[in-house]
């Protein structure tokens, strides 16, 4: 079942001291994209994070972002006192006043407080990662049922292409007779006598290099194998893609040999659907 490269999951943390949000979002690339966006206290865990999305995700440009809301108790702030004399030095000069006024500027210039935490605590991360793995599943099934609209879109598409490549195959007899005929024409305009067996050999061999037998077997061919391969287990935009080219490459074919105004016209029918189905297959994963 193919899948869509574009997600979303999101999932709570309560924690006695702490709220944490753990997102992930995710858009269409041609590779996996990904940005981790965490506070500095889970940093050593970044490398961690990065495989497993990477594992479960595969390809797409993802965001991941832990956010803390911090309900007190764990931090502790103290005077970072070297900064704060510097701070008070620097204002004695600009400023006109005592040093409890300079102490009370001083402290709020940057970097005059800092914040001690202790080392991160591995049941804490224990439940972190549980909440990790809860957002996963929910982008994952977020991109399958994203998958499911495209599918949808697909199998119209593709049917669409089937229904105009019979229009083709109904009109084909058609135009080889027309273009017989033109040639017939064309030749008697010339009041030119002709060998009728020589014309004949010739008309069959301009015929065969207009014959699109084979591009309406091979485009028949590529438009089932798009098709089987939506409905299979793993989902793969890249060899969809790949399907694609191969049934643009047939449908340019028969344009080129068509010589015929109502089968150009399937063709650009044909075409306009293709590319609908290309756009559409740059967001499966």
């Amino acid at each position: 079942m193919i899948q869509s490269m574009t997600g979303y999951g999101k999932t709570v943390l309560q924690l006695p001291t702490k709220k944490i949000t753990i997102e992930l979002k995710s858009l269409n690339s041609k590779n996996l994209d990904l940005n981790v966006r965490i506070p500095q206290y889970y940093r050593e865990k970044e490398l961690y994070i990065r495989k497993k999305l990477a594992s479960f995700l595969v390809r797409g440009k993802v965001d991941f972002s832990i956010y803390i809301e911090n309900n007190g108790g764990e931090l502790s702030s103290n005077v970072n006192e070297t900064v704060v004399k510097q701070y008070m030095s620097q204002l004695r000069n600009v400023v006109d006043s005592n040093e409890v006024e300079l102490l009370k500027m001083a402290i709020k210039m940057p970097d005059s407080l800092k914040q001690e935490r202790e080392e991160l605590d591995e049941q804490e991360w224990h439940q972190i990662n549980k909440t990790i793995d809860e957002t996963i599943v929910k982008i994952n099934q977020y991109r399958i049922d994203e998958g499911g609209v495209l599918l949808e879109d697909f199998e119209l598409r593709i049917g669409n292409i089937e229904k105009l490549l019979k229009k083709v195959i109904e009109i084909d007899p058609k135009r080889v007779e027309q273009v017989k005929e033109k040639l017939r024409k064309s030749i008697a305009e010339l009041e030119t006598k002709i060998d009728e067996n020589r014309f004949e050999q010739e008309l069959i061999y301009y015929i065969e290099k207009l014959d699109i037998t084979e591009e309406k077997v091979r485009l028949k061919n590529h438009l089932e194998y798009f098709l089987k391969e939506l409905k299979s287990s793993d989902s793969n935009g890249k060899k969809l893609g790949f399907i694609t080219q191969e049934i643009g490459r047939e449908i340019n074919t028969i344009g080129s040999k068509s010589n015929f105004a109502e089968m150009q016209k399937c063709v650009v029918q044909m075409k306009d659907e293709l590319e609908k189905i290309k756009e559409q297959n740059l967001n499966v994963l």
